[in-house]
């Protein structure tokens, strides 16, 4: 039985470990079938795709793609000091969205970067130093850690793991996905609660 979807749905592809590597487009899939790379898959059945028709057996192709699928090749190597790319998109997404100083919720486009110790005092551009915060609260905090302005903390800044950045990366993703995905989060992760509700 076959979930509805969008074709723009995306599909969940690992190494044939388990170990969590991108999103892909259905197109691609069906490219990782036909030159034989895939390992095996899990999840649901989300899509059906039709082919063309043998000229010698007069036979249909089809591809039924899974939510989730393996690919052969060698493990991939993410070693424990693998430090996702920091960008605004996928900062906001790691803070929910929420800004961490006055604790309301924004759209995108009212966010900003906040360097917890500011960068004018040394403070470093990381994930473990960075938090979203809407703009008025940025402004008012300035060139101050938290403690000087007067503006604590909602939360303390993390640095998510590769699976979590997959995770961050994801649209629209389905129950299957998001258990598949949570399995291989810290088990102290703050990004758990979060697959009770698709990522926006």
């Amino acid at each position: 039985m076959f979930v509805m979807i969008s074709l723009n749905q995306l599909i969940l592809r690992t190494d044939v470990s388990g170990m969590p590597l991108e999103w892909i487009h259905f197109q691609t899939a069906v490219k990782l079938y036909y030159s034989d790379q895939v390992a095996y898959t899990c999840g649901s059945p989300m899509l059906s795709i039709r082919g063309g028709i043998n000229a010698v057996t007069g036979r249909v192709s089809r591809i039924e793609l899974n939510s989730i699928i393996a690919t052969h090749g060698s493990k991939q190597k993410l070693h424990q000091h693998y430090v996702p790319p920091l960008g605004n998109s996928l900062l906001f997404r790691r803070d929910d969205h929420i800004c961490l100083y006055c604790g309301e919720h924004f759209q995108e486009k009212d966010l900003s970067r906040d360097h917890v110790h500011p960068q004018v005092l040394g403070g470093r551009d990381v994930w473990t130093n960075v938090v979203t915060a809407c703009k008025h609260c940025n402004s008012r905090k300035g060139g101050r850690t938290p403690e000087q302005a007067h503006m604590p903390l909602l939360a303390i800044p993390f640095q998510p793991t590769y699976a979590e950045y997959i995770f961050l990366q994801g649209r629209n993703i389905l129950a299957d996905q998001m258990e598949f995905l949570s399995a291989h989060f810290p088990r102290s992760s703050k990004l758990r609660d979060r697959g009770r509700s698709p990522v926006s």
